[in-house]
């Protein structure tokens, strides 16, 4: 589901999906998509980060990271993809981690911040990319192996064959191992007006009815 705003014209939404062989692979996945338009870097978001964190520290209590339900599905699915998930963790569950070891988590922007505090509130991964750096439909599938993914130091890197990830049409990657590491390319500046947040679950009973269901 595509959420727009007043005066936003939805011709110029970029389309996303997700393959048809992930859908086979992970067939109880449940993506959700927003689209959020001028949001700029002076908002202020205090209030609602806190609120999540503060969720995310309760769920914490007396327990870590990948003891949470929601954290051990995206361990299995990372096994399933041929990934150690101790060595490669889901965005969800790094962040986590660092809010346990660090009591809190960094601010960079503040929808990014409020969509990292609802990632460790909810323990799913959530994205958020410039849909002005995407060209045309941004599709979940498995790479051949000649896409170009920009780093944030801005090195240039080849995700192997058969590694999820996230790319558009111009074989650009906005995201590797798929909800473990994001590109620099279409990453939230703070001259970002046109921000595209997007979770994915681990639902072991999700129709597939609902792959674009909205998750608040």
């Amino acid at each position: 589901m595509v959420a727009t705003v007043p005066g936003m014209h939805t011709a110029e939404v970029t389309d996303f999906q997700h393959s048809a062989e992930i859908w086979r692979d992970f067939p109880e996945l449940v993506p959700g998509i927003v689209l959020a338009d001028g949001i700029t870097h002076d908002v202020p978001a205090g209030d609602r980060v806190a609120r999540f964190t503060a969720i995310a520290k309760s769920r914490l209590n007396g327990a870590t990271e990948s003891e949470l339900p929601e954290i051990q599905a995206w361990r299995r699915a990372f096994t399933r993809m041929g990934l150690k998930p101790t060595q490669y963790r889901c965005a969800s569950e790094a962040l986590l981690r660092r809010l346990r070891k660090e009591g809190a988590l960094p601010q960079l922007h503040p929808l990014i911040d409020v969509c990292n505090a609802a990632s460790v509130a909810f323990a799913i991964p959530v994205a958020v990319f410039d849909i002005s750096k995407i060209t045309g439909c941004l599709e979940v599938r498995y790479a051949v192996g000649d896409e170009e993914y920009l780093t944030f130091s801005g090195q240039t890197e080849h995700p192997g064959p058969h590694e999820v990830i996230f790319a558009d049409q111009a074989r650009q990657v906005h995201a590797r191992r798929w909800t473990n590491r994001q590109s620099g390319l279409s990453a939230v500046q703070a001259s970002t007006s046109w921000p595209k947040p997007c979770t994915t679950r681990r639902h072991p009973t999700c129709p597939r009815s609902s792959r674009l269901s909205p998750r608040h």
